[in-house]
């Protein structure tokens, strides 16, 4: 008797620890679009839709209880009201666009305003350059270039300033996910620069590093950096060995082997790229230049596309101006790229010599120059 009492103590003690971390949640909603549609509360970590309810009159109610200050997200039709599970009722008009409720979410409501008005600044310029003129110069394109990275600074600088202002509270938790890769590409696509400004911010908050949102994120994070580096170990074995023979399609769908431009006595770059790609597209006029002043002493290019999307790689092509042949797998089941080369990242490129022996891989702009101009002496 005695043994089993001290099990109900330890069951009651287990049930009042659990309990400890979950919290009920009223949500309550006006002036939704239409009666009769569904609004779903979904777990952002789960990524599961845990509660939903059928608006009538506009209005709709959800009761229920899930993990305390889990990140969730209300949907409504095309509306998204992102909160914190924090025990405090929380009023939403749908209309408005707005989200009311303990001091944490409405400050998440503001500032889910605030970045989507900044977003859309920014991707004004996106919308801008995909619709840039396929006749502009090299200048021209230069000076998009430089408008591209001005503005997603700016919205990079915003982005940062924000959580850095709230950071004494569980808000950065709702938008942290985009913070490594915002920061990265903001400074030059450098990967370091956006993983030190997260172990900075979770550095000052133990309460945000120990968020069951952000201890994924982390996970998720090294399961890509883990194949990053297999694919990388797999990019090094390739240099120093013999080239393997591709067949791919050229624009106008006829099919080329890579054997009929690599081995036959020239230096061939095998550059893998994409329309989609900001720095790839950023090097072609660095590329043209080199292709300019070697290509007559024994130096190639055969262009690797990795779009799916035939007419924006056709378009690129002659947007860019690029002299050189160009090729994809885009009518292939899987991307030879990964498959016989392990492209993982863009822009990557392969250095062919002669005999077709892979003798350097993933050059920027400089090295291939010095390397050509090392060759070429």
């Amino acid at each position: 008797m005695k043994k089993y009492l001290i099990f109900l103590a330890l069951a009651a003690a287990g049930i009042i620890a659990c309990s400890a971390n979950i919290a009920n949640y009223t949500i309550k909603g006006s002036n939704a679009p239409k009666d009769g549609i569904t609004v779903y509360l979904t777990d952002q970590l789960s990524k599961v839709a845990i509660d939903s309810a059928v608006v009538s009159g506009g209005s709709f109610t959800m009761k229920g209880k899930a993990e305390k200050d889990a990140l969730l997200m209300l949907t409504v039709a095309d509306a998204k009201f992102p909160l914190f599970n924090d025990g405090k009722p929380v009023q939403v008009d749908v209309a408005e666009g707005s989200l009311s409720g303990s001091e944490l979410n409405t400050k998440l409501s503001e500032c889910d305003r605030l970045n989507n008005e900044a977003y859309a600044e920014y991707n004004l310029i996106i919308e801008e350059m995909e619709s840039f003129p396929p006749d502009a110069t090299q200048e021209q394109q230069a000076e998009m270039m430089a408008k591209y990275f001005k503005g997603i600074k700016k919205y990079a600088d915003f982005f940062v300033g924000m959580i850095e202002e709230n950071n004494n509270s569980l808000l950065p938790v709702a938008f942290i996910e985009h913070l490594p890769s915002l920061v990265s590409a903001a400074d030059n696509w450098n990967k370091a620069a956006g993983e030190d400004k997260l172990d900075e911010i979770l550095a000052a908050n133990p309460k945000i590093a120990n968020h069951p949102y952000v201890l994924d994120l982390k996970q998720r994070m090294a399961a890509t950096d883990a194949r990053r580096e297999q694919y990388a170990q797999r990019q090094k074995a390739t240099v120093g060995e013999k080239y393997l023979d591709l067949e791919l399609y050229a624009p106008d769908g006829k099919t080329h082997k890579l054997s009929e431009y690599v081995g036959r006595g020239k230096w061939i770059l095998v550059d893998f790229w994409a329309s989609w790609c900001g720095p790839c597209k950023a090097q072609i006029p660095d590329l043209i230049d080199i292709y300019k002043k070697y290509n007559t002493k024994g130096f190639d290019i055969v262009g690797y596309s990795l779009d799916s999307d035939k007419e924006a790689w056709v378009n690129a092509v002659n947007d860019l101006e690029m002299p050189w042949v160009q090729l994809s797998d885009k009518d292939k089941k899987a991307s030879q790229a990964t498959d016989v080369y392990s492209v993982s990242t863009i822009p990557d490129n392969l250095l062919i010599d002669p005999n077709g022996i892979i003798v350097a891989r993933r050059l920027e702009s400089k090295d291939l120059e010095a390397k050509l101009a090392e060759i070429f002496k």
